[in-house]
């Protein structure tokens, strides 16, 4: 069965489509308007093997918070569209990535309840055109539309772009596991027998 989804989403402030493919080969084609963000979003697909189309038209003269947030509500709504009823899958997933000095931990829960453990403080208030203040601001979106428990902690800060791309890069590792399919589940991984 494809884990395919595609979700639009249109307000006064954002005009939002993606498609993600849990089962690609990390292919991207991106365009939001924050070619940092562009960027991001090109690792996670590569890094996660998913494929990943994300087109967004923001309100980019106002700022980039909009847009930003609006994308990590979509892009979690259509993670929980393609992951589907559970059945079979680890449910859990974790990585530790390194990018020269900086090391970041993600850990991920495909629980059904949404929670968000952000732990990284940004020295500059900008990366390219990306507010380093979204980057918590994108995983919350994520976490809280995705219904799941996501845990991102710096464990060895360093350079700002080091630290966002490893954060990225890390969370598709650990979503990668979580969503991957294990010959032991022969259900959903929960003693209530549902998530």
């Amino acid at each position: 069965m494809e884990r395919i989804a595609t979700v639009t989403r249109t307000t006064k402030e954002t005009d939002i489509a993606i498609t993600l493919n849990l089962d690609g080969t990390g292919k991207a084609d991106l365009s939001t308007g924050i070619g940092f963000f562009d960027h991001m979003l090109d690792g996670f697909a590569r890094h996660g093997f998913f494929d990943l189309e994300c087109k967004v038209k923001g309100d980019l003269q106002v700022d980039g918070h909009h847009t930003v947030e609006d994308t990590g509500i979509v892009f979690g709504e259509a993670i929980k569209k393609a992951v589907g009823d559970k059945k079979g899958i680890n449910r859990y997933g974790y990585f530790i990535l390194p990018m020269d000095e900086v090391l970041a931990l993600c850990a991920v829960d495909l629980s059904g309840r949404p929670y968000l453990n952000f732990e990284c403080e940004f020295t500059v208030p900008k990366v390219g055109e990306l507010d380093t203040e979204l980057v918590k601001e994108f995983f919350y979106a994520v976490s809280y539309s995705a219904g799941m428990n996501l845990h991102i902690k710096m464990l060895s800060p360093g350079n700002n772009h080091h630290m966002i791309e490893a954060m990225f890069k890390a969370f598709a590792k650990a979503l990668d596991q979580a969503v991957s399919y294990n010959p032991k589940v022969t259900d959903v991984l929960s003693t209530k027998g549902s998530l």
